[in-house]
């Protein structure tokens, strides 16, 4: 089995967790791994619409992230990137401050096209949303970085 190599997933949530769109929702990679992702967000003022209730689009941004992440991982090849090219989701409840928690999980992850679903809790792991996302692999659109990124998987150690 491969195994995640550490150092990677650092720098991964350094690049991710300060790029514009991360840092406008205050939104977080905690975690990611081959299958799986753990996305927060700290909700604020700014994510909540006209009624005081934590809009939509706040929802489907980290489920749209946390469904993208536990399906990233495992692309070996790190010149290759992945874009949703769909997103369902049903709101379940509502929340008006905290923290959204989405956890990733991939479905199936094949040559083209994968699948993963994201569930929202709140902090008293209470479900407010659950989605799911069609992802498209996208060659020669890989993360750059400087420095380069390291190797997403450690090597196989001989015994």
């Amino acid at each position: 089995m491969k195994k995640p190599n550490p150092e990677y997933i650092k720098r991964i949530k350094e690049l991710v967790n300060g790029s514009p769109y991360f840092s406008l929702l205050s939104m977080k990679i905690l975690d990611i791994g081959i299958g799986f992702s753990v996305v927060e967000i700290n909700l604020d003022q700014k994510h909540l619409q006209p009624f005081g209730l934590v809009h939509g689009g706040a929802f489907a941004s980290i489920i749209d992230a946390a469904a993208f992440w536990a399906f990233f991982y495992e692309i070996e090849d790190q010149n290759t990137g992945a874009t949703s090219v769909d997103l369902k989701l049903n709101y379940l409840s509502p929340a008006t401050s905290g923290k959204l928690i989405a956890k990733g999980r991939q479905i199936k992850h094949g040559r083209t096209l994968g699948y993963a679903e994201a569930h929202v809790t709140n902090e008293s792991s209470k479900i407010l949303a659950h989605g799911t996302s069609t992802l498209m692999i996208i060659p020669g659109k890989g993360l750059t970085a400087e420095p380069p990124l390291p190797a997403k998987f450690l090597e196989k150690q001989i015994k």
